[in-house]
């Protein structure tokens, strides 16, 4: 208690000292300057004004308050008039600029000294701030490695964000690469045609060179690319304009090469290894319990919009084509892989049914499902989301331009 007491009384004091030196010069010290005016042989009328004042009668403060009254009225001539009378008089002292210089030096002085002699003590908390200030800011000077750490530590948290950001959007382009479908296949025979072979009662499509046997969709009856899609959660989709296993002309069947992660149905990777197949080598299609093989005669490369592939193969009587997207991850161009029928024989083939006349022309070849940005995108929350966000920000960065423009 005593300490913190002596800390106000030295805090008071200084105070106290300061503002009684810039007050003194404010005006002649009326003391000096009565001395000075009876002594004075010859004195001016300031001088006789303050003679006459002292010798009043008046107490000592209605004298100070008088004279004080008195200075405060007089002109700038006549107040220069006064301080060069008062200095000729009193050549010791020091004009009123010099004195408070001289007493600003004498209380850094004096206060250096209080703290050395730990009259005052800075308190603990204030002692904990300023520690804590200096580890936080080296000193308060950052030095180049702690520039490096600090530029190092924002791009590392930068590039994790954008990942982050990259891969919830555009996994299926990351992902493709990795994927290596299922080695679990039923045992496919190579040689057909035995008696003995029963084709599994579920529509499939099976490719034993990469390990691929997945359901097919047989039933999809509109071109719609949205409805399409939702098939595609659930296998591989049978082309509704084309033929079917076991009549004459070219049946299409279209899966995903990748798809987002995000999105729902687990066919995603179907044909994402699609790409390894060469001419020469067989798939199978099972439809209405037989087994149909197919021998790859071609594969190419087109455009989303080339619907020449959906049509009959020239110089082949019965084919089978498979399409998915390619690069995988993307629905940039097409991948198709057509082969020749090769068992049952084709002269068994029936001739087309007429319903694939009900269909229109398809203008476009289906493709991978929606991003998870383009489900964003068209969704009410995403498109909210689009247009507030940027005009927050905007909103944020002209009031902090304003802020600043009034500070300064």
């Amino acid at each position: 208690m005593d300490d913190k007491q002596d800390q106000k009384n030295s805090a008071a004091n200084l105070i106290r000292r300061k503002i009684e030196a810039i007050y003194a010069h404010e005006e002649p010290d009326l003391k000096t300057e009565a001395s000075e005016a009876k002594n004075s042989l010859n004195p001016s009328r300031h001088q006789n004004f303050i003679n006459n004042l002292v010798n009043s009668g008046k107490d000592v403060a209605t004298i100070q308050t008088e004279w004080h009254n008195y200075y405060v009225s007089l002109s700038e001539e006549d107040k220069k008039q006064v301080w060069k009378e008062f200095y000729e008089s009193n050549k010791n002292l020091k004009k009123p600029s010099e004195g408070i210089n001289s007493f600003e030096k004498n209380m850094a002085k004096q206060k250096n000294e209080v703290i050395a002699s730990n009259h005052y003590k800075p308190s603990k908390r204030n002692s904990l701030t300023q520690n804590l200030h200096s580890k936080i800011t080296s000193g308060g000077r950052l030095k180049l490695k702690h520039q490096i750490q600090s530029l190092f530590f924002g791009l590392g948290l930068g590039i994790i964000v954008i990942f982050i950001f990259m891969f919830g959007f555009f996994n299926e382009v990351f992902i493709a690469p990795l994927i290596q479908p299922s080695r679990n296949i039923t045992a496919v025979p190579i040689i057909v045609g035995s008696d003995n072979l029963v084709a599994s009662p579920t529509p499939q499509v099976i490719i034993p060179k990469i390990n691929v046997q997945i359901p097919v969709q047989y039933n999809v009856n509109t071109t719609n690319e949205s409805t399409i899609e939702n098939f595609l959660q659930d296998g591989v989709v049978h082309y509704p304009t084309t033929v079917l296993p076991g009549q004459l002309g070219n049946a299409a069947f279209f899966g995903h090469s990748s798809n987002n992660i995000f999105n729902p149905g687990k066919y995603k990777f179907a044909f994402v290894l699609l790409h390894t197949l060469r001419a020469g080598d067989t798939f199978y299609l099972t439809y209405n319990s037989t087994l149909y093989v197919y021998k790859v005669i071609y594969t190419k490369i087109v455009s989303p919009s080339d619907v020449s592939v959906l049509g009959p193969v020239n110089g082949q009587k019965a084919t089978a084509t498979l399409i998915t997207c390619d690069p995988p991850g993307t629905s940039i161009n097409r991948l198709i892989v057509v082969g020749q029928q090769i068992s049952p024989s084709v002269s068994n083939d029936s001739a087309p049914s007429q319903s694939l006349t009900n269909f229109n022309s398809p203008s476009y070849l289906p493709g991978n499902g929606p991003t998870l940005w383009d489900r964003f995108i068209n969704s009410i929350e995403g498109k909210v989301i689009v247009v507030v966000v940027p005009l927050g920000l905007i909103v944020y960065i002209l009031r902090k331009i304003n802020k600043n423009r009034k500070r300064y």
